[in-house]
């Protein structure tokens, strides 16, 4: 319904940077995550957006109208918070009708709107009952239908669905997913699961420590990440690195730890510099000791079957690379290995920046 920009935004509590020179635009209709750790800025955004805080500086714009100073209700933004906040005295009809009431519409119109955001979530028939009576999924599917009756220009979602257990996150997120899709929405959601924030966004933006690292879609994001703290962030298992050094002349990496090198000749520098390269668990080709393939050899740490695949902990030395290997193969611990490396799916990261060399 509209989209949301931030320009050149800051905040800061006292000497605590919240927020600083943000730059951001939400597409009319884009389903986009603001994810990373804890306190990195992710919930300061949405009471920014919400006009629940004021910006120290920079603009706030929703539809290309200007409301950094305006008061939340003039935004029509509508909030799903991580607790919910249902009223526990209300049924969950009541809870639906609620911003409605307040608004003081035709009664009519009030129970029309309930009742077509009810079949929208099949939640029909909880309607009479109490929050206390429902589960953690049903009273997660009134809150978001709350915010769902307001026909808001963006919803705004506040790690909502943190609470609940794996099985039914994984089921809330597809609800979410489709219920953005079918309304043609703008919905900002924010999460600390990297999981759920590649599941779920259209494109997604990366925080840390109030400030934003890196913006793009899921794949863009995961394949190309533009900083070791992005690459770190972002996969699970987590992604592998091995220190070294790189020169641009020759353009290669030297490891330090073990006897390995990979050329990247179309990284860029002056002088040779600290630099590591980062490779994931799933690019990983593991081969058998004797037959000479592969660039590193190791030995069998750890294995951890785990069905469709299998975590591989590997060891050279001091250091534990962990590899994902399809299906189940068997290694006895100790069992030397090789490991094969394919360049092209390699990223080499400055030790001394964190970003692409």
């Amino acid at each position: 319904m509209a989209k949301l920009e931030l320009r050149g935004v800051n905040k800061a509590y006292g000497k605590t940077i919240a927020v600083q020179d943000i730059n951001l635009v939400i597409e009319d209709n884009e389903f986009f995550c603001i994810f990373g750790p804890p306190s990195c800025g992710k919930t300061t955004i949405l009471r920014l957006l919400l006009g629940l805080v004021a910006p120290d500086s920079g603009d706030i714009l929703i539809g290309d109208k200007l409301v950094s100073e305006a008061s939340p209700k003039d935004r029509n933004l509508a909030m799903v918070f991580q607790n919910l906040a249902l009223f526990p005295h209300m049924t969950a009809g009541q809870n639906l009708a609620f911003p409605l009431v307040e608004r003081k519409l035709d009664k009519a119109e009030v129970q029309a709107r309930v009742q077509a955001v009810a079949e929208t979530l099949h939640i029909e028939a909880l309607l009479n009952k109490l929050p206390a009576h429902l589960s953690g999924g049903e009273r997660q599917r009134v809150a978001v239908g709350r915010a769902l009756v307001r026909e808001p220009a963006a919803f705004l979602m506040d790690e909502p669905i943190a609470a609940l257990d794996a099985r039914l996150r994984e089921e809330m997120r597809v609800e979410l997913k489709r219920l953005q899709r079918e309304m043609k929405h703008t919905l900002v959601y924010v999460t600390h699961d990297q999981e759920e924030a590649m599941a779920v966004a259209d494109r997604m933006a990366i925080f840390e420590a109030g400030g934003i690292r890196q913006i793009g879609t899921p794949d863009q994001i995961y394949n190309h990440p533009s900083s070791r703290y992005v690459a770190e962030l972002i996969g699970s298992p987590p992604m592998n690195f091995i220190d070294g050094s790189f020169d641009p002349s020759q353009g290669r990496f030297d490891c330090r730890e073990f006897d390995f090198s990979m050329g990247f000749p179309g990284a860029s520098g002056n002088g040779v510099v600290a630099a590591s390269v980062a490779f994931r668990p799933e690019d990983i080709v593991l081969h058998d000791a004797a037959g000479g393939q592969g660039q590193i050899e190791a030995n069998v740490y750890e294995v951890e079957p785990l069905g469709a695949f299998t975590i591989v902990d590997v060891n050279i030395g001091e250091r534990i690379l962990k590899v994902q290997a399809p299906g189940q193969p068997r290694y006895q611990l100790g069992q030397v290995i090789r490991l094969g490396l394919d360049p092209g799916k390699c990223h080499l990261f400055n030790a001394e920046t964190g970003k692409v060399q």
